[in-house]
């Protein structure tokens, strides 16, 4: 499983990438291992001994690293696989609601050689032929995301100087094996620069979960969310205990009472993954009629194009940059920001002047090459950035690791530009703020821009992990 799971943290380039977990290499409870040769032992005769009870690895252990659950065959991820998501199919028990990312669109609409708006109708065709009862586009959680990252980056810089300030440089946290990576060998030091925003995919399930069950007369338990993304790391992040609420029930009293936890989003399926449903179903996709599309959360206008933002990873760096300016300097910025490359084409920044003063600058950090960079400077206090956009991927999320595999004859940096046109291809860049989708969602849920409410359902809030697992095998 290796390959397939989390490659923006692989062996395969060290220089670049964190090197694998030894965490969650225990092959036995209450057995400590005397030697690494004993314990790599004792896990390859796990399965033949079965009167001993072998530990049992979650997700919420994973380091999001190739180090553990990522070769071990004992460790499967059934709540995240093509099977469990057609079980909930076939069984009919829960309404089935499909949410696509516009990165995971892009790379079906390269490997089928169509645009990413032909991908999203025809994919919205196939799965509602299968069951599903809606296919939505994450570009709207999008939207939200950026909206409420925008105002609480305004919030922070404002406060900046106060004793109980906020506290700069804003690192993004739409990416979970950057998460993953700060909670669990960061320390806590880091933590508070973290933004609390939900990811799209989160922000997308809390929508689902709460408002758009109210809307269709559904119960958040009678309802099975899946996510197609780019990242086999956002199968990790939808298991996250954070995402998990419970829904109330009314008690025999009359009075409201703690029903069953369900998860904002149950289940993440791959660009990869969908392709491979595809082709297990025996579809000709490029032949397969176009279906309507679910407009109740999908940036789609009546000409059918989408609503976006620039930037293959959500555009949260340029956003942010651009409202700060307008709010806080009176500055607008038209056309493209123009980030400028500084050592690497993965890293990239914009400064904003006014009179001479330097007011704004943000980066573009990815890969953990640039990351480290990035953490070593906070840490010294010698970080010069009001926001970073920060990704785990080279090349940010268009690279995930869950994405298609290249067509024979394209190189894997050939695919990167051509998922830049895709990304942008049928899309309108518009202004998040003036999305009709989410100016509603405000409207009938929200309220406004970092309300109650908003804080309520799309932020979070991460925390510094103890590796007890790695203590276990300080000796080997």
């Amino acid at each position: 499983m290796s390959e397939k799971f989390s490659p923006a943290l692989r062996l395969a380039d060290l220089n670049d990438f964190i090197a694998p977990s030894q965490a969650c290499i225990i092959p036995f409870k209450g057995k400590k291992a005397s030697s690494r040769e004993e314990g790599q032992q004792k896990l390859l005769s796990q399965k033949s001994q079965s009167q001993s009870e072998p530990v049992k690895i979650t997700l919420h252990d994973c380091l999001a690293c190739s180090g553990c659950i990522t070769s071990a065959e004992t460790v499967m991820l059934q709540q995240q696989s093509l099977e469990e998501f057609l079980s909930h199919l076939e069984s009919k028990k829960k309404s089935v609601i499909v949410s696509v990312s516009p990165q995971s669109r892009a790379s079906l609409a390269n490997h089928f050689q169509l645009s990413p708006l032909q991908v999203f109708r025809k994919l919205t065709q196939f799965l509602k032929s299968l069951g599903v009862k809606a296919v939505f586009d994450t570009s709207c959680s999008r939207d939200l995301s950026l909206i409420e990252c925008c105002h609480e980056f305004i919030e922070r810089y404002k406060h900046q100087n106060a004793v109980d300030g906020g506290v700069l440089p804003v690192l993004s946290s739409a990416c979970p094996g950057w998460i993953c990576y700060a909670e669990k060998t960061l320390g806590s030091y880091i933590l508070p620069y973290i933004s609390t925003v939900k990811s799209p995919q989160q922000a997308m399930g809390t929508i689902i979960k709460n408002h758009v069950c109210w809307k269709m007369g559904l119960k958040p338990d009678e309802v099975y969310h899946v996510a197609v993304m780019p990242c086999y790391d956002k199968k990790l992040e939808a298991a996250r205990d954070d995402f998990m609420f419970s829904v109330e029930r009314q008690g025999e009293t009359g009075q409201e009472a703690a029903g069953p936890r369900v998860s904002e989003v149950d289940s993440v399926l791959t660009s990869g993954e969908v392709l491979d449903l595809i082709q297990l179903k025996a579809v000709d996709f490029k032949s397969l009629e176009e279906g309507p599309l679910d407009r109740l959360l999908t940036n789609v206008d009546d000409e059918g194009h989408l609503y976006g933002v620039p930037g293959g990873s959500g555009g949260y760096s340029e956003t942010v940059f651009r409202y700060a300016a307008k709010v806080l300097f009176g500055k607008v910025i038209e056309g493209p920001i123009g980030f400028k490359t500084i050592r690497n084409s993965d890293f990239q920044e914009a400064i904003l002047e006014v009179e001479g003063m330097t007011v704004l600058k943000f980066a573009l950090c990815y890969g953990f090459r640039n990351l480290q960079n990035i953490v070593r400077k906070i840490k010294m206090g010698k970080c010069e950035y009001h926001f970073v956009e920060v990704m785990a991927c080279p090349s940010g999320c268009l690279n995930g690791g869950g994405q298609i595999k290249p067509n024979k004859g394209q190189s894997a940096k050939e695919v990167i530009q051509l998922l830049e046109h895709l990304y942008t291809k049928d899309v309108m860049v518009a202004d998040p703020f003036e999305n009709p989708l989410v100016i509603n969602l405000y409207k009938e849920w929200l309220e406004h821009a970092g309300s109650g409410k908003a804080r309520q359902f799309v932020h979070t809030q991460y925390h510094s992990v103890a590796k007890s697992l790695t203590a276990q095998l300080s000796n080997w």
